[in-house]
């Protein structure tokens, strides 16, 4: 995790997730200020393009704006035909958010 100069924290779940899409880890940059996500940056992956741009499109926008207490509470659904690429993306905000809970200072 590392402490940008505007106060945002960004946490890279290369490697605090084992979470797995359809064809393997799904890392994300999950960006966090005054603990609201702020955005969240899909890194490289082996999914399949087109069903994780629907996920890109469809998932990751839900979370904008989202207090970091209601991540773990809150029941987002997945994008039907890529449920697996969702379940991971959904996996790794949670892995990022508690790990930002943890470690910020």
């Amino acid at each position: 995790m590392t402490k940008q100069t505007d106060g945002t924290y960004v946490v890279n779940t290369t490697t605090l997730s084992s979470a797995e899409g359809y064809r393997g880890k799904t890392p994300l940059e999950v960006h966090i200020k005054n603990n609201k996500i702020v955005k969240i940056v899909p890194l490289k992956n082996h999914e399949t393009p087109k069903y994780f741009a629907m996920v890109k499109k469809t998932l990751l926008p839900k979370y904008a704006g989202m207090k970091t207490s209601k991540v773990e509470k809150t029941k987002i659904d997945g994008v039907t035909g890529a449920t697996y690429s969702s379940d991971a993306v959904i996996a790794n905000v949670k892995a990022a958010v508690n790990y930002y809970k943890k470690n910020r200072k």
